[in-house]
């Protein structure tokens, strides 16, 4: 979700910047680990396992009062409002409250599926998330493409045995490049839904000439 439906990379980065001074850490390395990574598996880096769970519930407190800046990524709306709803689901390593607070600041619809955090043992790149997605809308992974902006999340996708389509809006290209494609952006993805299912194709504006990709 964040990174790949809603950009939230202004408030993520003030709340981890806050509680790293809080906490007396390094923000800049926190910043550089923790986008698509749970925030409990981000904490157990760097503090002693007793004190996750507070400091999990203190920095989601944290985020739902921070949703300025909080907007749709480009393509997201137009991706999602081609797609039923009963054949998209939403894997996030942030909890199901905070993801439906964000979804709604960027006037995105919450689908009916949503894998969250406090949903799964293991968080990304464990591919227990979309497993569960794939389950939750009845299709097997393997028909399934998963959109993700982060190595994490790429990971999780690929181990799950979906295709996966990166697209680079938090990270460069050479970081995401482990995904079956790369794009710049979801506007650089067409959508089309038939009686035979959904095709997703890379943008004919935006392929890669023959043999340069």
């Amino acid at each position: 979700m964040d990174g790949t439906l809603v950009d939230s990379t202004t408030a993520v980065e003030r709340t981890w910047r806050t509680w790293a001074a809080e906490h007396d850490l390094d923000a800049a390395h926190i910043l550089s680990i923790c986008h698509g990574v749970r925030s409990s598996d981000v904490v157990a880096r760097y503090l002693p396992a007793s004190e996750i769970p507070a400091a999990t519930a203190e920095l989601e407190n944290m985020e739902l009062q921070d949703l300025e800046g909080v907007t749709a990524l480009p393509g997201a709306a137009d991706l999602l409002g081609r797609l039923p709803e009963t054949r998209w689901a939403a894997v996030t390593s942030g909890s199901g409250r905070l993801m439906r607070k964000r979804l709604s600041a960027a006037g995105l619809p919450v689908p009916d599926h949503l894998i969250a955090a406090d949903d799964v043992v293991a968080g990304k790149p464990d591919p227990e998330g979309y497993r569960k997605a794939a389950d939750a809308l009845g299709a097997s992974i393997d028909r399934c493409l998963v959109i993700e902006d982060a190595p994490a999340g790429i990971a999780a996708g690929r181990a799950a045995g979906a295709t996966v389509l990166a697209v680079c809006t938090s990270h460069q290209r050479a970081e995401v490049d482990d995904a079956d494609v790369v794009v710049d952006s979801l506007t650089d993805v067409s959508v089309s839904v038939g009686k035979d299912g959904i095709q997703v194709e890379e943008a004919p504006a935006h392929r890669a000439p023959a043999g340069q990709g």
